[in-house]
């Protein structure tokens, strides 16, 4: 019996509908495009007066150029991550990182969204735009257009228009900053290629991170803390009337973990990285030129700062010597081609303007990273607080460093063989690189113990040579104070004949 009413009600409800459609087609025929329109802006007036809800449209193309809307791009990234749970129709695409899915609202598909206590309704639409003769918008716009609708209660126009829009967009702003494809960018050397001082790109999945860094766990702590405050202090850098960037100096000898530190951060924060390379800058007009094409949400690295150009606390021009031993390689090779390249002239004033003068505050969120085998070298004026903010010392592997290693590597917290290495790395010093290289399980036949001994092995050797060479210095001091008391003894000899020589006559 309720099988049968609610089949003749939906037939009713069926007829109704083919009824209405045939009238608003033929409506649509017959009735003149100028009186249609009046019809249906009194029609929408007239249902405005009972209507409590507000409508607001973000278009996907904007314009009269149609270019597409940033707002909706962002809208689209924020509903994303509510579609999934909620949208009964949903769109599949692969990310920009060809590993994750991203799913968005399909066409015509509602879902529901609640803001400081507001209900609202956001709506994905789309309609058909007939094509004209002529045409002045790019061709890649297409027929179709889709748009986005945000429907709530009049009473809160004021909250969803100041406060919720904002959050939607700075919401979707980041949303869309960890799903995108970060890259790793270099900067091609001078006058090379089509594009002079352009950057070029590649992507970036360096998988390191501060879990897997051999360093102690208060200094990571401290470091990661630093970062995650930067990344959130845009207010209070404008308020305290400073360019919202950070300097971090990584110093330390090779093979300690600097260039594993650079991606940990940029993997923490979601950011791009641009790695400088200063010989192949032409002078310092062009490193303001890549300053400005760098992008925000960035790590600007100069790698290995003290082999950087003339840069180490030497102000006095010096004359540049022109024989092929002590020339650039890539200059050198330049001069055998008859290539118009020319050696960099950055200075020490022209990088000091990049790190902190006027320009630096074009953009903004970003890192600045030096790195340097040796910090003592370095001009004072380019590593002040202000200007490398942060100074990180990554020295020898610790005990607490070698178990970060050890789980990486061989998966294990704990073995017999951990006082052992604890007790050597006490009293010989390894880097992180040298470290691991013996834990890595390079051969089918090794395993943890295997590599735990190796390791032991070449720390004892470590130690059986620092020892062979504190005796061989010991030696050449040794052999040095003898000859120095020789000569000391021929200098008294050839004076005491000269004096004797003097009383003879």
């Amino acid at each position: 019996m309720k099988s049968l009413m609610r089949a003749k009600m939906l037939s009713k409800f069926g007829s109704t509908m083919a009824s209405i459609m045939f009238m608003y087609a033929m409506f649509q025929q017959f009735i003149p495009y100028t009186f249609r329109s009046k019809f249906e802006k009194f029609v929408h007036k007239f249902i405005g007066y009972f209507n409590p809800n507000i409508q607001i449209i973000f278009l996907e193309f904007a314009g009269e150029r149609l270019e597409r809307s940033k707002a909706y791009a962002l809208i689209q990234s924020y509903l994303s991550s509510y579609a999934s749970n909620q949208a009964r129709r949903l769109k599949a695409d692969v990310g920009k990182s060809s590993t994750s899915l991203v799913l968005s609202m399909d066409n015509h598909e509602e879902v529901p969204d609640e803001y400081e206590g507001v209900k609202l309704l956001w709506s994905a639409s789309k309609k058909h735009v007939k094509a004209t003769g002529f045409s002045i918008h790019p061709t890649s716009v297409p027929d179709e257009r889709r748009y986005y609708k945000l429907t709530f209660h009049k009473r809160y126009r004021e909250i969803v228009i100041n406060s919720y829009i904002k959050y939607v967009l700075e919401k979707g702003k980041e949303i869309a900053v960890q799903n995108r494809q970060r890259r790793l960018y270099t900067n091609s050397y001078g006058s090379y290629g089509p594009r002079k001082g352009n950057w070029s790109h590649v992507a970036f999945d360096h998988p390191a991170t501060f879990g897997t860094l051999a360093m102690e766990t208060q200094k990571k702590n401290e470091i990661i803390d630093d970062l995650l405050t930067f990344s959130k202090s845009k207010d209070y850098y404008a308020k305290i009337g400073k360019a919202w960037k950070r300097g971090y100096l990584l110093y330390g000898p090779p093979g300690t973990g600097k260039s594993t530190m650079i991606s940990a951060m940029a993997n923490l924060l979601h950011y791009d990285v641009y790695d400088l390379e200063l010989t192949a800058v032409t002078d310092n007009t062009e490193l303001r030129k890549l300053l400005i094409e760098t992008s925000s949400k960035s790590i600007i690295v100069i790698e290995d700062i003290d082999c950087s150009l003339d840069l180490t606390g030497q102000r006095k021009k010096k004359k540049k010597k022109e024989n092929d031993e002590e020339m650039d390689p890539m200059l050198k090779r330049a001069k055998e081609e008859g290539s118009s390249i020319k050696e960099s002239k950055v200075t020490l004033s022209g990088l000091l303007n990049f790190i902190d003068g006027i320009w630096s505050a074009c953009g903004g969120e970003r890192i600045i990273v030096f790195t340097t085998n040796h910090v003592a070298q370095l001009d004072p004026a380019l590593i002040r607080r202000g200007r490398m903010d942060k100074h990180i010392e990554l020295s020898y592997c610790s005990f607490e460093g070698f178990k970060v290693l050890a789980k990486n590597y061989l998966d294990i917290d704990s073995h017999q063989l951990f006082e052992v290495i604890e007790e050597l790395l006490g009293h010989i010093q390894m880097t992180p690189a040298d470290v691991a290289e013996n834990l890595m399980l390079t051969t089918i036949t090794r395993n943890a113990e295997t590599c735990l001994e190796n390791l032991i092995q070449a720390l004892k050797n470590a130690m059986e040579e620092k020892k062979l060479k504190a005796e061989e210095e010991a030696k050449a001091v040794e052999l040095k104070k003898l000859k120095a008391d020789k000569m000391q003894k021929t200098s008294k000899a050839e004076e005491k004949a000269s004096q004797e020589e003097v009383k003879d006559d």
